[in-house]
């Protein structure tokens, strides 16, 4: 039975959440319902003199939108509403910006 448990936990701790990043930190609460985050291609967002594009969708995030959060690892995440690839942007983690 021991080894039954250490295999569960074994498990659980390389087995990835819908709410974690790939790189282990957790998606805040706020942005993801446990599908709606996910990280996505540098080109899948660009950068504008008004602020972030989200290819998919079109949507301009201006840079102090409250939804543009700083990525913790450094790559783009995107959380859109469902999760689904067209949904309204939830929340956007992107690199800090070079200076």
């Amino acid at each position: 039975m021991r080894g039954f448990i250490f295999l569960l936990t074994g498990l659980s701790a390389t087995t990835a959440l819908a709410h974690d990043a790939p790189n282990g930190w957790q998606y805040p609460s706020a942005c993801c319902s446990t599908m709606d985050c996910r990280k996505v291609a540098q080109n899948d967002i660009s950068e504008r003199p008004q602020g972030y594009i989200v290819r998919a969708t079109g949507e301009v995030l201006p840079y102090a939108d409250s939804r543009v959060r700083m990525s913790p690892d450094g790559e783009y995440h995107w959380c859109s509403a469902s999760g689904k690839a067209y949904g309204k942007t939830i929340c956007l983690f992107v690199p800090p910006r070079a200076y």
